[in-house]
């Protein structure tokens, strides 16, 4: 595994008790930063955190709820002084289902974690940042939000804006030493393959030219080079990881 160089460094990860999630969390302690893991599920997140080192961080909340969200960034803080890195990678899929079928309350349940829920961390936390002069964040869309996936609306639009946020928030910071970028992964297996249909899973496979899966951890290594230092001249901007999938 290639390392970059993350001493002194604080993060947070959305949806780090699990998936893509634990393994970034994994991979920027592996490269010397501390990381405060974000969940709803309080044993998991707690389960995680001591699985990847001792002093790891935990903050249990639902990232839809903005008072929770500055709530768990004050618990941070305490913890660990300050944040420099934020990656959202909390999410869920939705069911597979036709629009015209689709319930009202399960669009807004995809929307409000994965859209709504990234928009309050990087509303909550940015402004820090940019107070500290420095600072990193990494958004999860998917080749989803890009296509579009039939019989996942909900799934696919809730990505599709996190890549405009991605790019409306990057800009906005452009002239500061707050880089905002996001990342556009094909499918990857990891428990949320638990709320798709086997048909469902089968066509995704289906478009990847590689025919294979992601790996989490193959994620995670884009994910911490953009999360670097190094990673200073890239904003606002997309980064696939589709196995040949995107075209754009």
């Amino acid at each position: 595994m290639n390392q970059l160089d993350m001493k002194g460094r604080n993060a947070v990860v959305t949806g780090g008790a699990a998936g893509i999630g634990l393994a970034i969390a994994s991979r920027l302690i592996a490269s010397g930063a501390r990381v405060s893991v974000w969940d709803r599920d309080a044993a998991a997140g707690a389960k995680a955190a001591d699985a990847l080192k001792s002093g790891t961080h935990s903050a249990t909340l639902d990232v839809a709820d903005e008072s929770q969200v500055r709530r768990a960034l004050d618990e941070t803080l305490t913890a660990l002084g300050k944040v420099d890195i934020l990656v959202c990678s909390a999410g869920i899929t939705g069911p597979n289902l036709k629009v015209r079928d689709y319930p009202i309350e399960e669009w807004q349940a995809v929307l409000d974690i994965n859209l709504t829920g990234v928009f309050l961390c990087n509303k909550t936390i940015a402004p820090h940042m940019e107070a500290n002069k420095y600072g990193r964040i990494v958004n999860i869309a998917s080749v989803a939000g890009k296509e579009g996936n039939p019989n996942a609306s909900a799934y696919s639009a809730s990505k599709a804006g996190v890549i405009a946020l991605t790019k409306s928030l990057g800009k906005e910071l452009a002239q500061t030493n707050v880089k905002v970028n996001c990342v556009t992964p094909a499918a990857v297996k990891t428990g949320m393959f638990s709320q798709m249909t086997p048909e469902f899973i089968q066509f995704m496979l289906s478009k990847i030219p590689m025919g294979r899966f992601g790996e989490p951890d193959e994620i995670a290594a884009l994910v911490c080079w953009l999360c670097s230092e190094d990673c200073s001249f890239s904003t606002a901007a997309t980064f696939d990881l589709s196995g040949g999938r995107a075209t754009y």
